[in-house]
């Protein structure tokens, strides 16, 4: 695989500190790095280089995931964030049995380290919303696991956003809500505040966060925390989508208006 960087020792050093590439061959504005277990050789290629035809000199890597399947995948996720690595998607699981997680090099090349797992069956009709772990498997005297998956249902879209509700007292949960935010490019949510504190995990994209008379611009990775009873406003420069945890009794309250307004999606 050949990718054209800005700093090719940057990319450099990332692949050969954090996931164990050594340098084969090296000149100005040039190296192939190799793993002997890895499917793939990387080169890196300074933009600009005369090696390139004049039309792709320019063209910088990017809109592209370097995947890589691997074994012991907890362990690898440990060992470079322990090491300072720059995670900037967590570890997920998704339902057909892929579970991963990403890092982003100083060159914006996002690195997914994969491993896969059996898929999870696909949940009843009476159980879409909710999966009980089976009492028999708890320990006496001991709740069972509550499974919550996402569902139509709990979807809320509005003018500013769409927010997908996970638990919530309706959903199995007592103490905390969380869901998840979507915005598309050039949303911006009303002013506003929150009885409790929020936190939010940003997934995808950044969000320009204005709280408190300061604005603070929040990339991909980053986790900001909004303090309660202040007004906020949320804007999205482009498409962007974040994970908010909060306790389950927060409401809304927006200038102007009399009253406090509950949150569906967290209910």
């Amino acid at each position: 695989m050949s990718l054209t960087v800005d700093d090719v020792d940057a990319s450099r050093e990332f692949l050969c500190t954090h996931l164990g590439f050594q340098v084969a061959v090296a000149a100005d504005g040039f190296v192939s790095l190799t793993r002997e277990d890895a499917a793939v050789d990387i080169v890196l290629l300074r933009t600009g280089t005369g090696v390139l035809p004049p039309e792709q000199r320019d063209v910088r890597a990017g809109g592209l995931i370097l995947a890589l399947t691997v074994t012991g995948l907890d362990d690898e996720e440990r060992r470079l964030r322990e090491a300072g690595a720059p995670i900037t998607l967590p570890l997920r699981e998704e339902p057909w049995g892929e579970r991963l997680f990403q890092l982003t090099d100083p060159n914006g090349i996002v690195v997914q380290l994969v491993e896969w797992v059996a898929p999870t069956e696909a949940p009843t009709t009476a159980d879409t919303s909710v999966e009980a772990a089976s009492a028999e498997a708890a320990p006496a005297g001991e709740p069972a696991v509550i499974v919550i998956a996402p569902a139509d249902e709990h979807v809320v879209e509005s003018p500013n956003a769409r927010m997908t509700g996970l638990a919530a007292p309706s959903r199995g949960s007592s103490e905390l809500s969380n869901w998840t935010v979507a915005m598309a490019a050039g949303q911006s949510g009303p002013e506003h505040a929150i009885s409790r504190e929020q936190v939010w995990t940003v997934t995808s994209g950044v969000f320009e966060v204005s709280c408190g008379g300061r604005t603070e611009t929040v990339p991909v990775g980053r986790t900001f925390v909004l303090p309660p009873n202040v007004l906020r406003r949320i804007h999205a420069p482009k498409d962007a989508e974040a994970h908010v945890v909060m306790l389950v009794d927060g409401v809304a309250r927006v200038p102007g208006t009399e009253g406090t307004r509950p949150l569906p999606w967290a209910q």
